[in-house]
């Protein structure tokens, strides 16, 4: 969802600038600066921006700039002539000397050289702007493609690392079926003189297991990485989506956890729930 874009584009002797800045943002929060020449097209800016950006805390700033030699400049007489009056009243009113060059003196006083400035864009000028707006936000797009890249990259690095976590706990799975057995059993010897019910034994004993069985959360988390993966094929604006996803893999690895009583399987677990942290802190990168 970060990025960066710009563009730099030329009309009538004028430097126009466009620069694009995305951070993470849960929505599209564009903050645009101009010159108050095009203050009249800021809801066109934000119509053209908005489908192209979807999401992200959008900084565009627009600037111009005149280019050496071509900027008007003109000496405001009226300015000049009440100034220099003004001047030789003062003079005379406060016995000091009339200014040996008084042109020295007015020259620096406010309002006796003006810049010519527009007092409207013209339509030309403008189609000039919107394609450099544009072409700002295709860098834009295009630096977002190649963070996209990088980031599927580790997602799928990630999602390999659960998938392979959640394989290595079968094994201690597998066994700990009879570590129950063979330590109730030894529970129960240790009770001298009392007599219990074989089958029931049994009976409570498949009901245990069951309760502890984790099948079922091995499949859906393979369900999730597997819906993660093709998530991300659709294309852009993804984000919200694979969190989703995400938050519904934490469930059942955090159920797994709560189901695992070795201390094998539980380190196991940990593992599995920082790759998926990981996964968590970078989705909010992605559109």
């Amino acid at each position: 969802m970060t990025g960066f874009g710009k563009a730099t584009t030329t009309h009538a002797g004028k430097k126009i600038h466009v620069e694009l800045r995305a951070l993470n943002s849960k929505n599209l929060d564009l903050s645009l600066r101009m010159p108050p020449l095009y203050h009249d097209y800021e809801m066109e800016v934000r119509r053209m921006l908005t489908p192209i950006l979807i999401r992200g805390k959008v900084e565009a700033n627009i600037w111009t700039e005149n280019e050496p030699g071509t900027t008007a400049t003109t000496i405001n007489a009226e300015a000049v002539v009440a100034y220099a009056e003004q001047l030789r009243i003062i003079s005379e009113q406060a016995a000091l000397p009339y200014p040996t060059d008084p042109w020295m003196v007015i020259a620096r006083l406010p309002e006796t050289i003006s810049t010519q400035t527009e007092d409207e864009v013209s339509e030309e000028e403008w189609n000039i702007v919107c394609q450099a707006i544009q072409e700002a936000a295709q860098n834009l797009t295009e630096f977002r493609q190649q963070e996209g890249e990088a980031l599927q990259q580790k997602f799928e690095e990630k999602l390999q690392n659960i998938a392979q976590l959640m394989q290595a706990i079968e094994p201690f799975e597998k066994n700990r079926t009879q570590r129950i057995r063979q330590r109730l059993e030894e529970r129960l010897a240790e009770l001298k003189g009392v007599d219990y019910d074989r089958g029931r034994l049994e009976q409570e004993m498949i009901y245990y297991i069951e309760k502890l069985d984790i099948s079922e959360e091995k499949q859906r988390l393979a369900n999730h990485l597997a819906y993660f993966r093709t998530t991300m094929a659709e294309g852009e604006a993804q984000g919200k989506k694979l969190g989703f996803i995400a938050q519904e893999m934490g469930r059942e690895i955090n159920t797994t956890g709560s189901k695992s009583n070795q201390a094998e399987m539980q380190n196991l677990v940990v593992q599995m729930k920082d790759e998926l942290e990981q996964i968590k802190e970078q989705v909010l990168n992605v559109l």
